[in-house]
């Protein structure tokens, strides 16, 4: 079996998820995972543009960002968006012949937009193999409607309510859950994992901020963080802002305040934490519901992390920093009042699937074995 991911170059969280579905087919030799993204084989530059937009759009101008999608999300879905024409316009035989060359069986699409690029391929020509999209977050972005594929893959059974405004068919949808790779399914214990690391005792405060460098408010939630009379630690993971990670190693401390740059070992970072304060991204929240630990909220990018975020708390999975609610409060009632993190830690229980890229591997093999 072969199996075709398909991604545009806006975030890691797309490309991970591909990497957690193909990583849970370790076990079977006979099927082969490869993954493209499109833009970038299409055109290099495009690619480069668009990334640079992306991070532009929403660390430079977040209020724009939002608005753009408030008013994409509240738009007429029975009328054409013009997403296809965008789409169609980036588009170019040479990804056509790549598909025909390659012949994958199953195509997975971990982006919106590649899942409208395959939509308008297929309507053009013939294209054999089942299409599956990946929505990575715990809400139906805009645009979505104007994907047609054989399955759309889901955060939860609680988003039926949202693809049927969008005009989705039920039938189609699998809510298998966010993606995520293998080593944050198990937990290791928390003593070995803080031997590991090299971390020392006492209750910790785990800080992930997203790996392209989002969060200008971190500094200044350290600083408050650092004032406070209770005992803990904080490990900050800093991914790829340096500055933020120099400033934070500079400043005077009252608390052990330990950083990381871009690290790979954010699962046992997880494992010896006992809360993470974290933006809401559909991947890194999903990681921490399957790890069970409890999450406090902070600084979501307007758009689709806004709407990971009302999921978290209308759901009772998670604790959301606001102006009238800091972040010191936040902490202080995980350490000071221990049923709050025992709430939030049921209510993970219920609703975390932590095995979405298992199922999904399983449901694409079913598939082809009916072929």
């Amino acid at each position: 079996m072969r199996v075709l991911f398909l991604s545009v170059p806006t975030g890691q969280g797309h490309h991970q998820a591909a990497k957690a579905v193909t990583e849970a087919f370790s076990d079977h030799k006979d099927v082969e995972c490869r993954f493209l993204d499109i833009v970038d084989y299409v055109s290099p530059m495009l690619a480069e543009s668009l990334q640079k937009g992306y991070l532009l759009s929403t660390k430079m101008m977040p209020k724009a960002y939002g608005t753009f999608y408030d008013l994409a999300d509240r738009r007429d879905h029975s009328k054409n968006s013009g997403m296809g024409r965008v789409v169609k316009s980036i588009l170019n035989r040479k990804l056509l012949k790549y598909l025909k060359h390659y012949d994958p069986d199953v195509i997975v699409a971990t982006h919106v937009v590649s899942a409208i690029a395959l939509t308008y391929l297929r309507k053009k020509y013939p294209i054999r193999a089942k299409i599956i999209a990946i929505v990575t977050d715990f809400a139906l972005h805009p645009f979505w409607e104007d994907a047609d594929v054989d399955y759309y893959v889901t955060a939860s059974e609680l988003l039926e309510y949202q693809a049927t405004k969008k005009g989705l068919p039920l039938s189609k949808l699998k809510p298998f859950g966010i993606p995520i790779q293998p080593k944050f399914v198990t937990k290791m214990p928390q003593q070995e994992a803080r031997a590991i690391l090299g971390i020392p005792a006492g209750f910790t405060v785990l800080m992930m901020m997203g790996s392209m460098g989002y969060g200008n408010d971190v500094f200044d939630a350290i600083r408050s963080l650092d004032s406070m009379p209770e005992e803990f630690q904080v490990i900050v993971v800093c991914g790829n802002n340096k500055k933020l990670k120099a400033r934070i190693d500079a400043m005077a401390k009252t608390k052990t305040i330990i950083t990381y740059g871009y690290t790979h070992e954010v699962s046992t970072l997880m494992d010896a934490a006992d809360c993470i304060i974290t933006k809401p991204g559909g991947l890194s929240t999903s990681e921490a519901l399957a790890k069970n630990l409890p999450i406090i909220m902070m600084d979501p990018i307007p758009g689709q992390e806004d709407r990971n975020k009302e999921y978290m708390l209308n759901n009772g999975l998670a604790m959301a920093v606001s102006d009238t609610f800091p972040v010191t409060e936040a902490v202080y009632q995980m350490l000071q009042h221990p049923f709050k993190m025992q709430m939030l830690k049921r209510n993970m229980d219920i609703l975390s699937k932590p095995d979405a890229a298992r199922d999904l591997a399983e449901f694409m093999i079913s598939l082809c074995e009916k072929q």
